[in-house]
């Protein structure tokens, strides 16, 4: 049976991760500062403290991993019928810019943003979720989570 200390704690934690939408980072800092502080008074803040910093994490990861490959094929979707030309003064023009790639740049940027949509709608609700796991005391894994900190 978990103290009621420790489940406001977890609780506080979880939801931490959403002063994102307020501070820059807040996702990382705030749940990493309220974790190391009481993770040595209570198992239940330890173990529910390193899920939420793994989730975030693994978000950051798979974040970036999207915008590693969609914005190299952005930019040759956009570029690669592109031909460029130094004319006086050493300004370079772009001539034969269309929108004959407009097409798979609208599907690349549309897939993209869905994702990343998806990700963060989800994000949301299992921070959520997870707040109330805890308040149960419960332990809660979040999915799709990569356990960097174990």
């Amino acid at each position: 049976m978990e103290t009621t200390s420790s489940k406001n704690t977890s609780v506080l934690l979880q939801l931490s991760a959403l002063s994102q939408y307020i501070f820059p980072l807040g996702n990382f800092i705030f749940p990493t500062l309220i974790w190391s502080i009481k993770k040595h008074e209570s198992k239940f803040v330890d173990e529910n403290g390193k899920q939420a910093i793994n989730f975030q994490l693994s978000l950051l990861m798979y974040s970036l991993v999207l915008g590693i490959i969609a914005v190299p094929i952005f930019i040759y979707t956009l570029f690669s019928d592109v031909s460029f030309k130094m004319v006086n003064d050493g300004d370079w023009v772009l001539e034969e810019l269309s929108a004959g790639r407009v097409t798979g740049l609208v599907i690349i940027g549309a897939v993209a943003a869905f994702i990343f949509l998806l990700l963060k709608v989800a994000e949301f609700f299992l921070i959520i979720y997870a707040a109330v796991k805890n308040s149960n005391g419960e332990n809660y894994r979040y999915p799709l989570t990569i356990n960097f900190i174990k």
